[in-house]
C-alpha cells in the first residue's frame, strides 16, 4: 500500500505529480491511500510512503486534465482515488473520456459540475461590506463554499476588484488583497465579518424599486439563489415581503385590465395573449417558433390543460392540433363533448425539443419551466373562471396544483383547487398513442373517455 500526502485539499499539482509516478510504476488504484496533511482517508490501510524517483512522461487527453482540475476542488474525500482510477484506465482505454455512459466518467463529471456551480455561486452571491482601518476603506465579505474553491476563485476577485482593498473570509481559509499582493490567512467565523454598511440602505431602495411581480419566478429564483446564501446579500431581506405582495399585485393587474375594458373578458384575454407572445420567463422561447396560447370560449365551463405544444402546434401557433390533439378530439367526440365548448391550453406555452437531424423530438419540461409558465395558466383560469379544470397529465397537474402528483393515485376524482373550482386529473392523450399493446390501448382509451365524460358532467 502506498500513501500520498497532499499539502492542501485543492492540491492539484501534488496530486498530478504523485499520480504520474504511481501510474508509471504500474501501481493499481486499490494500492494507494490519498490524504491531505495528516488526515488519512483510509483508517484501516497499512501505508508505505511513496517512493520518489525520475518519472517517465506520458500523455493524457486534455479533457482529462480540465476535468481533474475541477474535481480536485470537490469536497468528496474519494476524489483523488477516483481520478487516479480514471488515469490508470485511460492508459489502456485512450477514448474513455468520450464515453459519457461510463459510470466513473459520469461520476467525475457530476463532481466537476458541482464545483463549477459552487464557483459561480461564490461569484454571484458574495457581498462585500465596507469597514475602516488605519489605511482607509477596506471591504470584507463572508462566504461558506461547499467545495475547496476559494484559491481557484481568487484571481476572479483580484481582476474584478483590483482597485479595492478587500478580504474574503471562509471557514477553511481567508484571502486578502491590498491592491498589489494577494495573501492567504487562516479560516474565520461569520462573526469576524461586518453585518452591514450605509450603502446597503441605498441598494435595498433600488432593488425594491426595480422588483417586477410579472417577472417573478420563485422556483427559478430559489434554484439559482438558494436560501443559504441570502444572509450574505442585503437585498434578500426584502424578498419575502416582495414575494408575498407579488400575487396580490398580479391579481390587481388583471382586475385593472378588466376594468379598463369595461369588464370585457374578451379584451382582457386578448391583452393577456398579446403579452404572452413576448414571454421570456424561461429560456424555452429562444428555440421555439412562437408562443402557443390557449384558445376556446371565454365562458367555458371546462378548461383542458395539457403539457406543452408539440411540433405541429409550435408551427401552427394553436394548441392540440397534432397527433395528441386528434386523439383528444376523438375522445371528446366519443364522450359526447363538443370541443368548441372547451377552452384548451397548455401548462408550458413554448415547444421544448431536442433536434435530431431534421426532426424536433419532444422533450419534457422541467420544474423550473413549468413554474415559470404557471403565471399564464393562473391568469387564463382567473379570466375564464371554469367550474372544472381538466388536468391532462402530470405536468398539467404540477402547473395548476403547484405540486407533484401520482396520476395512478389521483386520477378520476374531483380535486379541490381552493378557488371554488374543481380539478380533474387524467392521462395526457399522447400516453394513449404510445401504448404498444392494442388491447391495453383500447382499455385505456375507454377509461380516458369515461373520465372525460365524468369531468364534463361536473362542469355542466
Amino acid at each position: 500500500m502506498r500513501t500520498v500526502t497532499l499539502t492542501a485539499p485543492d492540491d492539484f499539482d501534488g496530486w498530478r505529480d504523485a499520480a504520474r509516478a504511481l501510474a508509471a510504476a504500474g501501481v493499481s488504484p486499490d494500492k494507494v491511500v490519498w490524504q491531505v496533511g495528516e488526515a488519512a482517508s483510509d483508517l484501516f490501510a497499512t501505508a508505505a510512503p511513496l517512493a520518489t524517483s525520475p518519472v517517465p512522461a506520458f500523455s493524457v487527453p486534455r479533457p482529462f486534465i480540465d476535468l481533474a482540475r475541477k474535481v480536485v476542488l470537490a469536497a468528496a474525500p474519494e476524489r483523488f482515488a477516483l481520478l487516479y482510477t480514471l488515469l490508470v484506465r485511460l492508459r489502456a482505454e485512450p477514448g474513455l473520456m468520450e464515453d459519457e455512459a461510463d459510470p466513473l466518467v459520469r461520476r467525475l463529471e457530476r463532481l466537476a459540475k458541482e464545483v463549477r456551480r459552487d464557483i459561480h455561486k461564490m461569484r454571484a452571491f458574495l457581498r462585500f461590506r465596507e469597514v475602516e482601518d488605519a489605511d482607509g476603506p477596506r471591504f470584507v465579505a463572508w462566504f461558506e463554499p461547499e467545495h475547496h474553491i476559494v484559491r481557484a476563485n481568487a484571481a476572479f476577485f483580484v481582476d474584478r476588484f483590483a482597485a479595492m482593498r478587500w478580504a474574503i473570509l471562509t471557514p477553511e481559509l481567508s484571502i486578502h488583497w491590498d491592491g498589489k499582493h494577494l495573501a492567504e490567512g487562516p479560516g474565520a467565523q461569520k462573526g469576524d465579518a461586518p453585518d452591514g454598511d450605509p450603502v446597503e440602505d441605498v441598494w435595498k431602495t433600488y432593488y425594491a424599486s426595480i422588483f417586477n411581480p410579472a417577472r417573478l419566478k420563485v422556483g427559478a429564483m430559489l434554484k439559482e439563489m438558494p436560501r443559504k446564501y441570502w444572509k450574505n446579500m442585503p437585498e434578500t431581506a426584502l424578498v419575502p415581503g416582495l414575494i408575498a405582495g407579488a400575487q396580490a399585485r398580479e391579481s390587481g393587474m388583471i382586475e385593472k385590465a378588466r376594468a379598463a375594458v369595461g369588464g370585457n373578458v374578451a379584451a382582457s384575454w386578448g391583452a393577456l395573449r398579446e403579452e404572452a407572445t413576448a414571454c421570456t420567463r424561461c429560456p424555452l422561447y429562444r428555440d421555439a417558433t412562437q408562443t402557443v396560447f390557449g384558445e376556446g370560449p371565454l365562458d367555458a365551463a371546462m378548461i383542458a390543460v395539457g403539457e406543452q405544444p408539440g411540433d405541429q402546434e409550435d408551427l401552427a401557433g394553436r394548441p392540440f392540433v397534432g397527433p395528441a390533439g386528434q386523439m383528444f378530439d376523438r375522445a371528446l367526440g366519443d364522450a359526447k363533448i363538443d370541443r368548441a365548448r372547451v377552452y384548451v391550453t397548455n401548462a408550458v406555452k413554448h415547444f421544448k425539443f431536442e433536434q435530431r437531424g431534421k426532426r424536433r423530438i419532444h422533450a419534457k419540461p422541467n420544474a423550473g419551466e413549468i413554474d415559470a409558465c404557471r403565471w399564464w395558466i393562473e391568469q387564463e383560469r382567473a379570466l375564464i373562471r371554469p367550474r372544472v379544470t381538466l388536468l391532462l397529465g402530470a405536468t398539467a397537474a404540477r402547473s395548476v396544483l403547484g405540486r407533484t402528483v401520482t396520476i395512478a393515485r389521483e386520477r378520476g376524482h374531483a380535486l379541490d383547487l381552493g378557488d371554488g373550482g374543481i380539478g380533474w386529473l387524467t392521462v395526457h392523450p399522447s400516453y394513449l398513442l404510445r401504448l404498444p399493446d392494442k388491447a391495453a390501448a383500447a382499455e385505456e382509451y375507454g377509461r380516458f373517455v369515461a373520465e372525460l365524460r365524468a369531468a364534463w358532467a361536473l362542469a355542466v
